[in-house]
């Protein structure tokens, strides 16, 4: 017998993915492993890489051409900073699922709430206390980013609750993108250095736009229960293959404009190798086109692959700032 037959079958192990039944084990309980799928685990990844990659490239730039000192502890502030967007990420999970029951109910079953595992009123208790303790945590870090992190908040808490931004067609597309773009990079930046220069404010525009277009995506499976719950979205108004059309210039055309921004001075040429971005943006496109189901993830493939695009974006970033004085193609 296989090492994997055996784990399925003491229940040692238990659910891996969301849409597993619910199984106790010796580890976590049926109602502990509920709370851990409210945040809604791979969508955390993001926001926690990206912060770290935008923080060590704001570190690594401000040294350069600021000439900030770099303290010792630098990486503990960098984990606790990017560990505070990821809270305030999991706390709009968790209160986005304690105000979709309905729609959840249709088109996610298996989602804890649903399933009777955790009941709305406690998940959105639990979103309320992440917000407070990341938000009583940012302020710790600097005025800035405490402010980032508020204003975050904001967004989020308005997607979800009333005026409840999400049931608006793509207000709602735009209420999640500048939070998770925009306002991350800026409060990621603003760890170690001025959020209000050039760079982070493209970088920003750049991941927001995208993040317009991509976000698309993460309808696709919600098409039918948005449409009974009253909430107005492209893919249930304009279905896939026309919105795939449509969201297409806002996920391809911002590493398209790159060279554009470093012929203004806005963006340094050494980040030119980010307008390759625009091969896997047209599959992104393709995936939203054909719209595919995983049989894992909560969501179709094409939402993976533009959350996989958007950390790769932040990475290639982050990696060619750092080193950007080896780089053959920077004069310096």
């Amino acid at each position: 017998m296989s090492k994997s037959s055996i784990d399925k079958s003491d229940g040692s192990i238990g659910k891996l993915t969301i849409k597993e039944p619910y199984t106790k084990t010796r580890f976590l309980s049926k109602q502990a492993r509920g709370v851990i799928d409210l945040f809604r685990a791979f969508t955390l990844y993001p926001p926690l890489v990206v912060s770290m990659a935008i923080m060590t490239a704001s570190l690594v730039y401000n040294f350069q051409v600021n000439k900030i000192s770099i303290a010792e502890d630098w990486w503990i502030t960098v984990g606790q900073a990017s560990f505070t967007i990821t809270i305030v990420n999991a706390a709009s999970n968790a209160l986005n699922q304690a105000t979709d029951v309905k729609a959840d109910r249709i088109s996610k079953p298996y989602r804890p709430i649903p399933k009777g595992i955790v009941r709305a009123e406690g998940a959105q208790s639990l979103a309320y206390l992440l917000y407070l303790f990341a938000l009583l945590r940012a302020v710790t870090i600097n005025v800035w980013f405490g402010i980032f992190i508020f204003l975050i908040m904001i967004f989020t808490v308005t997607y979800s609750l009333p005026p409840r931004m999400k049931k608006y067609l793509f207000i709602n597309q735009i209420w999640i993108a500048i939070p998770r773009g925009m306002l991350g990079i800026l409060a990621s930046w603003s760890v170690f250095g001025d959020p209000f220069t050039p760079t982070p404010l493209i970088i920003g525009a750049i991941a927001t736009t995208y993040l317009v277009g991509g976000m698309a995506a993460k309808d696709i499976v919600d098409a039918e229960a948005d449409k009974k719950t009253g909430t107005r979205t492209m893919i249930n108004t304009f279905g896939c293959k026309k919105t795939s059309l449509m969201v297409l210039p806002f996920i391809v055309f911002p590493f398209a404009f790159i060279p554009m921004f470093i012929d203004y001075g806005g963006l340094e040429p050494y980040l030119m190798p980010l307008t390759l971005l625009i091969i896997p943006g047209f599959f992104v496109a393709y995936l939203i086109y054909i719209g595919t189901e995983s049989k894992t993830l909560e969501n179709v493939q094409a939402w993976a692959i533009m959350y996989i695009l958007y950390i790769v974006f932040a990475m290639a970033f982050s990696l060619l700032t750092i080193f950007r004085d080896i780089l053959p193609w920077y004069s310096g």
